[in-house]
C-alpha cells in the first residue's frame, strides 16, 4: 500500500526507491515536477494572465502527473515481473544488470 501511495504522489522517488532503475528516476522527475509547475501556473491564471484558474493549464498539469505516475507504476510492475520470472533461471533478467555483468566501455577501453 505504501508504495502505491508514493507511486501516486512522488512518483519518481518510488521508482528509485522500489526498482533498480533509478536511470528512470529522473526523465519521470521531469514530467512530475512539469506537473506541478502547471498546476500552480494553472491556479495562477495561466499564460493568458486570467483573473480566474486557467482550467486548460491545470488539466495539463493533472495529466503530466499522471503520465509520472503510470510510467513510475509501469516501470516498478516490469521489474518485478524480471526479477519473479530471473529466480532459478540464468540471465534472463532484462532490466536489472547484474552485479557480475560487464560494462561493454570497458571492452571498448580494452581495443585502444
Amino acid at each position: 500500500m505504501k508504495r502505491k501511495i508514493l507511486t501516486i504522489l512522488i512518483p519518481p522517488l518510488a521508482v528509485f526507491r522500489y526498482g533498480c532503475t533509478s536511470r528512470c528516476a529522473a526523465p519521470i522527475g521531469v514530467f512530475w515536477i512539469t506537473g506541478i509547475i502547471g498546476i500552480i501556473y494553472g491556479y495562477l491564471g495561466g499564460p493568458a494572465g486570467l483573473d480566474t484558474i486557467s482550467w486548460v493549464t491545470l488539466g495539463l498539469g493533472v495529466v503530466l502527473w499522471a503520465v509520472a505516475a503510470i510510467w513510475a507504476e509501469s516501470a516498478i510492475r516490469g521489474i518485478d515481473s524480471d526479477l519473479q520470472d530471473s529466480k532459478g533461471q540464468a540471465d534472463t533478467n532484462t532490466v536489472c544488470p547484474h552485479p557480475d555483468e560487464s560494462n561493454p566501455l570497458d571492452e571498448v577501453k580494452k581495443f585502444r
